[in-house]
């Protein structure tokens, strides 16, 4: 592929539901362009876009694809996303670095979840965007009924450019409503024909709407449009182009991924409405000065890049995928990278063609392209000359609420497998590892259920490594409710010298559950010499991490030392460590024990529709209602206190009440006294495990 300059590039993501036909697309526009010279089909596997086994298999994208397309000189950077929420992170990611987007439609399912969270996005990075109907050539897509619902979502700005034309109820073309030509596809070609009556009358009334769009351009055009003058092919698609730049209007058209028809037509809107990425904005921030700098994707200016995605393929190798945000970059380059604080050597220059890389000696302001086997350089850093240190601001990735616990089926698997998430946590920042030391399990989070299973299969077949994944334990604490005073004596004499500790303590309730305990000494007379005292603390340190009454870590306790005694020979600070412990449990066990429970708040996004209902099954897990919020777009947040443990998998069962349209977020906000049952049930389950363990 040769080298494009910056008004040349096209740099557009596509989005949409899940099944709505944007890998189809994607490969109808590489057929189309003859990039590849027979048509690849997902149910087959062997598209450009979805090249991973897990992909093929499961029929879905899963990451997103870059698909370079070259088009009547001019170069198209098609980033081909999921459509599964599970996979959101591959979306933010790609739409950070596009310039525009194509929202695509299926014409027989019609508006979707997916659709409504596309037009969510673009309007978060205000991307200029077309929606694009699919699957045509089905008898009962409807293009009429696509378009009134989109209207009746979003406005007048949905505005169609092609009509299609049907002969008993099959597509054959389409109308242009800007030059009011009808073209019915015959042989793979689109050739002139007239326009059905049936059809004249729709075309009329959206050119309407187009020709208004028009006239708000200007004074002067208004004028013109009110003392009903025509307006040129010229100055219509001139206005279109500037009124789809700024986001006032969306071009609708439609087309057969799988006949590759209205492919050819979209491919040249692309070009004609469409910004280059030196019409975007973009800004960066001078490191050394913390001044703004205009940088807006100009070849002219320093170097720099924004590293945006970041690809580990066991075959490949792993790859950085950069947007050149100024300047040209040229094979071997040696830059800065601003976060790490340390030089980076870039080596060749990639241009990423699904799972394919294609060197070329540089790449342009604007251009998307790949680097292999950056040594400090991560997703989302930023490179420049040292000179001149800029950073770009980071994209926000969505946070992950859905989690289980997961470890090696092999104990010689352990380093491999930490290794392997570490990789996979590198190419999806939605993925996140935590050791959760209290409870002794490793967590995997992650978007939704999908996306872990999707992990599960990964580490099985790409690296090699079993794992189970389970339901985790809830991070519960211990804690006591009343007061006691307890003592023990640990006396051991064996020939020689023996073992003597005793110990006098009081334990009452501390009433701070974020502190472990607070130990204070009252011993008068030295009963107990000051220099045992850090072996009595060593000992509740110990009797802390797991309590007596179902193995939980200990919090708020209150330990008094008031008396004891030693012996000069036989005392000794392990024995006094001993006593210690022996005494906590005793005095632990007696001063009325329970279990704390951890409560997090719970803020739930749902259409207005679905509040009755969240609100109901909040009840039902324990929950709290705090308060409701109107959000905008006929959207509720609504507020809850929930216990943790009752959050689990909470995604599945709101995907279920929502149709998934709804979304939630949680945090920790404290620990409190958990219901006798709850704690009958745990106190029975760590029996068992003991006794399992035995």
């Amino acid at each position: 592929m040769k080298v494009y300059t910056t008004d040349k590039i096209r740099n557009v993501v596509l989005l949409g539901a899940s099944g709505s036909g944007k890998t189809s697309l994607a490969e109808a526009m590489a057929f189309i362009s003859e990039k590849i010279k027979k048509l690849g089909n997902v149910e087959k596997g062997d598209t450009i876009s979805d090249f991973t086994k897990e992909e093929q298999k499961r029929k879905i994208s899963i990451q997103t694809s870059l698909i370079p397309i070259e088009w009547k000189d001019m170069k198209i950077n098609i980033l081909d996303t999921p459509g599964f929420s599970d996979f959101v992170g591959e979306v933010e990611e790609a739409v950070a670095v596009s310039d525009a987007a194509i929202i695509v439609v299926d014409g027989k399912v019609g508006i979707e979840n997916g659709t409504k969270k596309a037009f969510e996005i673009c309007d978060k990075y205000k991307l200029p965007r077309f929606v694009y109907v699919s699957n045509m050539d089905n008898d009962n897509a409807s293009f009429r009924k696509v378009v009134s619902d989109l209207t009746e979502l979003y406005g007048k700005k949905i505005a169609p450019i092609n009509l299609s034309i049907r002969s008993n109820e099959k597509f054959i073309g389409y109308a242009n409503i800007i030059s009011r030509q009808g073209f019915e596809y015959k042989d793979n070609k689109a050739v002139e024909c007239e326009i059905p009556d049936y059809t004249k009358e729709y075309l009329e009334n959206f050119r309407k709407i187009l020709m208004e769009s028009v006239a708000e351009t200007s004074e002067e055009m208004m004028d013109r449009y009110f003392a009903g003058e025509e307006f040129s092919e010229h100055e219509i698609r001139s206005a279109l182009k500037n009124n789809v730049c700024d986001n006032q209007i969306i071009l609708t058209s439609m087309g057969s991924n799988t006949l590759c028809q209205g492919v050819y037509t979209l491919l040249d809107d692309i070009l004609k409405y469409f910004p280059s990425p030196n019409q975007k904005q973009l800004n960066g921030i001078n490191r050394n000065t913390n001044e703004i700098v205009n940088i807006n994707y100009d070849f002219s200016k320093q170097k720099s890049l924004y590293i945006f995605k970041t690809m580990n393929d066991p075959f490949i190798g792993k790859y950085s995928f950069a947007k050149i945000c100024s300047g040209v970059i040229k094979t071997d380059e040696n830059l800065y990278n601003v976060d790490k604080d340390t030089d980076e050597k870039l080596g060749k220059i990639y241009i990423m063609d699904g799972n394919k890389s294609n060197e070329v000696p540089e790449a342009h302001a604007g251009d998307i392209c790949a680097f292999a086997k950056l040594q400090q350089t991560k997703t989302f850093d930023t490179l420049s000359e040292k000179k001149l240190p800029l950073i770009y601001p980071k994209t926000e990735i969505s946070k992950p609420y859905t989690y289980k616990a997961y470890k090696a089926l092999k104990k010689d698997d352990i380093d491999k497998l930490a290794q392997s998430i570490q990789k996979i946590c590198e190419e999806d920042l939605t993925v996140k590892s935590i050791n959760d030391i209290a409870n002794h399990q490793m967590l995997l989070y992650g978007i939704g259920n999908i996306q872990l299973d999707v992990i599960y299969n990964k580490l099985l077949e790409e690296f090699k490594v079993a794992v189970e994944l389970y339901e985790p334990k809830v991070a519960f604490r211990e804690t006591i409710r009343k007061n006691s005073d307890v003592e023990y004596k640990h006396k051991k004499q064996t020939g020689g010298h023996g073992q003597y500790g005793h110990v006098k303590i009081k334990m009452s309730p501390l009433g701070d559950y974020d502190k472990t305990y607070e130990f204070k000494s009252e011993v008068v007379g030295g009963t107990v010499p000051k220099n045992y005292f850090p072996a009595v603390e060593k000992g509740l340190d110990e009797s802390c991490l797991a309590g007596p009454l179902a193995g939980y870590p200990v919090c708020g306790i209150n330990v008094v030392l008031y008396d004891g005694s030693y012996h000069e020979v036989d005392s000794s600070e392990m024995a006094f460590k001993i006593a210690t412990i022996e005494a906590f449990k005793d005095g632990f066990m007696k001063a009325s024990p329970c279990l704390l429970e951890p409560i997090v708040d719970v803020k739930v996004y749902v259409e207005d529709k679905y509040t009755g209902d969240i609100m109901g099954d909040f009840s039902k897990r324990r929950g709290r209602v705090l308060g409701m919020n109107n959000i905008g777009n006929n959207k509720t947040e609504i507020e809850a206190e929930v216990p943790m443990k009752e959050i689990y998998d909470y995604k599945t069962t709101l995907n279920s009440m929502t149709q998934g349209t709804g979304d939630f977020s949680f945090e920790f906000v404290r620990y409190e006294e958990a219901p006798e049952e709850i704690c009958k049930i745990e106190i029975e389950k760590a029996k068992q495990n003991k006794n399992s363990e035995n």
